[in-house]
């Protein structure tokens, strides 16, 4: 797929995006989850080539190529590897899964109810890099905690900036301003936050298009104007610490709001099963996932 072909892929495909980006100090609890004991591995290096087998193997899983998957997320040692003998991305896009990077740094100490992303030193190389890999787009996490309209704002104004820095490098962003579901004013917060996305998608250039990561709205079809505005390529939830079940049933309530979760798709997954067990679990995640995405 070039990247006109991409773009209509996830702009009129009827899926969901896979998150297949975990990285860092939580991979250790994902490997034991999947059956990888702590023994398996020593180093970085080691744990992440386990991380990666997983992820080849649901790449290469044929429900993951069934058409319902349209998008994945990675990390970029994920986007270094190979898969079934090619650059990830490319495996990717021969299965008709678009490709994105992960791109943010981790999260800064909370200011005003919020968390912005640490300084992304490293874009400019990730961006060129990951250019030359064949990737469509990159997402970036910041968090929000409380109905604060000043870290809020703070959150989406970030979000903005880095995310025009990433189209001029000819990439697609999604912006990921997640609010956390505990938050007891994640209502009014919530509505807040609609409102500073509205002024950053005015301000783009006309043309210009991104895309929302979000968590589920507690008002269900908040999110509505945004998924209808010209510059918006396509407005994606995420689980937020919601069972798989809590957040289907609640993205279902959100017209044109799709999935990317992680979790939810990769939790019953084992090392020790068999391929054709392994495919059946995952496909029947998928199957979930995919219902509640196009409800």
């Amino acid at each position: 797929m070039n990247f006109e072909q991409m773009s209509a892929r996830i702009a009129e495909g009827n899926g969901f995006i896979a998150a297949l980006d975990q990285s860092g100090g939580s991979t250790p609890k994902a490997l034991r989850g999947y059956g990888v004991d702590d023994s398996e591995w020593s180093g970085d290096d080691e744990m992440f080539a386990r991380i990666h087998e997983m992820r080849a193997r649901v790449i290469t899983a044929p429900s993951f190529g069934s058409g319902k998957v349209i998008g994945a997320i990675l990390f970029e040692r994920t986007m270094d590897g190979m898969v079934d003998g090619k650059p990830t991305a490319d495996a990717l896009k021969a299965r008709g899964v678009v490709p994105f990077i992960k791109v943010d740094q981790g999260l800064a100490d909370e200011v005003n109810g919020a968390q912005l992303m640490k300084p992304l030193d490293k874009l400019p190389a990730l961006l060129e890099k990951s250019a030359a890999c064949g990737m469509f787009g990159t997402k970036m996490r910041s968090v929000i905690k409380s109905a604060n309209a000043a870290g809020i704002a703070a959150v989406v104004e970030q979000q903005f900036a880095v995310g025009n820095q990433i189209a001029d490098a000819g990439l697609v962003p999604m912006l990921e301003p997640e609010y956390d579901i505990t938050a007891a004013d994640r209502a009014e917060g919530e509505n807040i936050l609609l409102a500073e996305i509205m002024k950053g998608l005015d301000a783009l250039p006309a043309g210009r298009k991104v895309m929302l990561k979000l968590s589920i709205p507690v008002e269900a079809n908040l999110y509505a104007p945004a998924i209808a505005h010209p510059n918006v390529l396509k407005v994606v939830a995420l689980s937020g610490g919601y069972s798989t079940d809590e957040a289907c049933e609640h993205l279902a309530q959100n017209s044109g709001m799709i999935a990317s979760f992680s979790r939810g798709l990769l939790q019953d997954l084992r090392k020790q099963q068999s391929d054709a067990e392994f495919d059946a679990v995952l496909g029947a995640a998928i199957d979930q996932i995919h219902a509640a995405s196009v409800a």
